[in-house]
């Protein structure tokens, strides 16, 4: 491990602050802050809206430091993480960046990330969770070298339309070629500027990683070439609404890590978060991968879905109940948010009775919508709108007393006796 990790005094630091922390405390003017992973991180600068606003209107900066960093080389590298991981590891391809789960060895979700292949048997997964310890156990007969770097790396998250030209400005000649999920290099102050094409708002944006020297000359660099493209900095809350509309999922809020389960029922497969197709079953083996066969056989006891509420009042920690079965509760949200780009109420939630046509939100009765579509998704080189984005992509209605047509046009409603604000829907498809 690196040698902060191994100083024997460590412990005495109870909460670290991030290398960016001497800009990010001068720009709180909250004073509202939370920890992560042992990192002191804002929660809100001075307005959670219009931190949001930049994010999807101009450009905003989040630190990203305290995230789970593990540096993962030698020669078995690649078939370390392709026993690891559900996914075909061998796709991603050096300068790429590939989405990714592992699991247990009954096929539960122990925790999702991201790979970074930065060269020939040279990996980076990054994660929510610590995965050292996993990590190391599971690499018994691997020759390979397992560091977490989460100390020695600083990173942002630098997100939003404006974003690009920032980067530009600041010397990153050619940034605006990079595709989702490439990775860039980049000469800066004197060391080197890695770029991935990666983010969790579901626009533009991108993750800029440096070494920890480089960290405020980095933010002082986007802050000053970014102050005529509307920059700002955005706290966890900001980033939480982007993510929501997104469709993205988050361990500890939409599933229980398998490690850390105390009962085995209250942990996720793949399929049942809706990631069926980031599992690879033309791989010999893989963790979980006896376990995930016979689930595909016999069907998921979940299904994870998207969904957009009407009415004004968030969804957070609601039940969803069948109505034909008096009542019964048959899912939960697990994510819930208004949505100032669709400006409508939407959530992420887990079903285990999918019966759509009987499905009911809180204990009011309301109609849904099926969607093929994240409630927030900027195509490559586009802008398009969340509602425009969602509207276009709702496909049919498959339950409720309304009756809606395919654009999501109130025709008539005898659930409200009044016009249908909203509607709840379904989205599937690739989310991250």
């Amino acid at each position: 491990m690196n040698d902060l990790m191994n100083q024997k005094e460590h412990f005495r630091t109870a909460v670290y602050q991030t290398p960016f922390h001497p800009r990010t405390s001068a720009l709180n003017k909250l004073n509202v802050w939370h920890r992560w992973k042992d990192y002191t991180v804002s929660d809100a600068y001075y307005n959670v809206a219009l931190e949001y606003a930049a994010i999807r209107n101009a450009c905003a900066v989040f630190d990203l430091s305290p995230m789970t960093k593990h540096r993962i080389t030698g020669p078995d590298a690649l078939a370390f993480l392709d026993r690891l991981m559900t996914r075909d590891v061998s796709k991603i391809k050096p300068g790429k960046v590939g989405y990714a789960v592992w699991c247990d060895d009954n096929g539960r979700v122990i925790d999702d990330g991201t790979i970074f292949h930065l060269k020939p048997g040279d990996y980076r997964l990054c994660s929510q969770e610590r995965q050292l310890e996993w990590l190391d156990r599971s690499a018994f007969g691997f020759d390979v070298n397992l560091v977490e770097e989460t100390h020695d790396v600083a990173c942002v998250a630098f997100q939003g339309p404006t974003s690009c030209a920032v980067l530009k400005a600041i010397g990153c000649t050619g940034v605006e070629n990079l595709k989702p999920f490439d990775i860039g290099y980049w000469p800066f102050a004197g060391g080197e500027l890695m770029i991935s094409r990666t983010g969790f708002t579901g626009d533009l944006g991108y993750e800029l990683w440096t070494d920890n020297s480089r960290a405020l000359p980095l933010w002082d660099a986007l802050f000053d070439k970014g102050a005529i493209h509307g920059i700002r900095p955005m706290g966890t809350n900001a980033l939480e609404i982007a993510r929501i509309e997104a469709g993205f999922m988050q361990a500890h809020v939409d599933f229980l890590p398998a490690d850390q389960a105390i009962h085995l029922d209250r942990s996720r497969s793949p399929f049942e978060l809706d990631l069926g197709r980031l599992v690879d079953f033309k791989k010999p083996n893989f963790n979980g991968r006896r376990a995930l066969l016979e689930e595909q056989k016999r069907g998921s006891r979940y299904r994870f879905v998207r969904l957009e509420i009407a009415g004004n009042k968030v969804a957070k920690a609601a039940y969803i109940y069948n109505r034909e079965r008096k009542g019964e509760v048959v899912g939960t949200v697990t994510s819930a948010q208004w949505s100032p780009s669709a400006k409508t109420n939407i959530a992420l939630a887990s079903l285990h009775d999918f019966d759509p046509a009987h499905l009911t939100f809180l204990e009011q009765r309301r109609c849904f919508g099926v969607v093929t579509a994240p409630i927030h998704h900027i195509p490559d080189q586009q802008a398009r709108r969340v509602g425009q984005v969602w509207r276009d992509n709702c496909i049919e209605i498959i339950g409720g007393e309304g009756i809606i047509d395919s654009r999501l046009r109130c025709i008539r409603s005898v659930c409200s006796r009044r016009h249908v604000n909203g509607i709840i829907g379904i989205a599937h498809g690739l989310f991250r």
